[in-house]
């Protein structure tokens, strides 16, 4: 990490020419204004593609134990970058060859000097590499820590919060009501159970089966969205994705891994039935029906609102450098 990676990453983060057909750059799946997410059911490919999948938002993605929705075996930023960039199953960036990207940026006299400042003892500092690595470094500098509920949490702004959201805290971040077990998911600094940091102990990354289908009477899942499965092919892992931060979630509707729940209401009536299409085989035991008044509604909802980092979405360093560079 250097400040000049983290540079040449935010150029390339929001490049159009990093696609075969200069048309899609990672920003356009994940928008600073929404949180890194794109506000799509499912994402979209600069083919057209539709993807099965919702683009998941970068906010504290440096702390991700895993990446994706459901990939065990995924766990590094410059690992997964290949795989928008070179992936056709389903295609996004559409690229086919290695050596014309490489090219193409090398062309670029803009380019030239971030990659030279980035890597300075490389004969080369254009390569795929490089590109991977610097489009990491970037993306770690992705930091939310800002929201409202910081401020009253850590910053001592007891004002921050209204009397809703105070209420709402409660239900979702401890155990003082049996019925909300939104912190056995989604608890921690980053509201999540799936994260880590330098120095953490390792525990196999935990991902849960939500109820959200059951096409065979048995939980499966709707293919390709099948989940951990599809990496392990183990039948105890079908249908389980990991749990999203929940930071800035208002933002990043629509909701789940297929974008299926449209509203936080939507979202919180889900786990209050128990699950969608509940299975007695699959669903993960933690989720039971409970009933939930619309004031406990609300004040969740109030709570999860709180969250949104409005710095984030605003801050210079982590927006397009392009729309002021005279090198575009």
């Amino acid at each position: 990490m250097t400040e000049a990676k983290v540079e040449l990453g935010r150029y390339l983060f929001y490049d159009v020419r990093l696609s075969r057909n200069g048309t899609f750059s990672c920003a356009t799946c994940h928008k600073q204004a929404l949180a890194f997410t794109d506000g799509l059911a499912t994402s979209v490919g600069s083919t057209g593609v539709q993807h099965p999948r919702s683009s998941m938002g970068l906010a504290n993605v440096a702390y991700s134990q895993t990446l994706t929705w459901a990939n065990p075996l995924m766990m590094q930023l410059e690992r997964q970058a290949i795989v928008p960039t070179f992936g056709d199953a389903p295609v996004e960036l559409g690229n086919v060859s290695i050596p014309d990207v490489e090219a193409g940026f090398r062309a670029i006299p803009r380019y030239g000097q971030l990659f030279s400042a980035a890597f300075p003892d490389e004969p080369e500092p254009v390569s795929l590499l490089h590109i991977n690595r610097a489009l990491a470094a970037f993306q770690r500098t992705i930091i939310s820590g800002d929201s409202a509920f910081d401020r009253h949490e850590f910053g001592g702004d007891v004002g921050a919060l209204s009397e809703a959201a105070k209420r709402g805290r409660v239900l979702v971040t401890t155990d003082a009501d049996p019925r909300f077990k939104c912190s056995s998911c989604h608890g921690g600094f980053n509201f999540s159970d799936h994260v880590t940091w330098e120095g953490k102990p390792y525990q196999p990354p935990i991902y849960h089966q939500t109820g959200l289908y059951d096409v065979d009477g048995q939980g499966a899942y709707p293919a390709p969205n099948t989940g951990v499965y599809d990496t392990s092919q183990e039948d105890a892992d079908m249908g389980k994705f990991k749990a999203p931060t929940l930071r800035n979630v208002a933002l990043t509707a629509p909701y789940m891994h297929d974008g299926s729940l449209a509203t936080l209401s939507d979202v919180l009536d889900h786990y209050a039935n128990g699950g969608r299409t509940r299975s007695a085989i699959r669903t993960d035991p933690l989720l039971q029906p409970f009933t939930i008044s619309a004031q406990e509604k609300a004040d969740v909802i109030a709570f999860l609102e709180s969250l949104t980092d409005d710095s984030l979405l605003h801050e210079p360093r982590l927006s397009d450098p392009w729309q002021a560079d005279a090198g575009h």
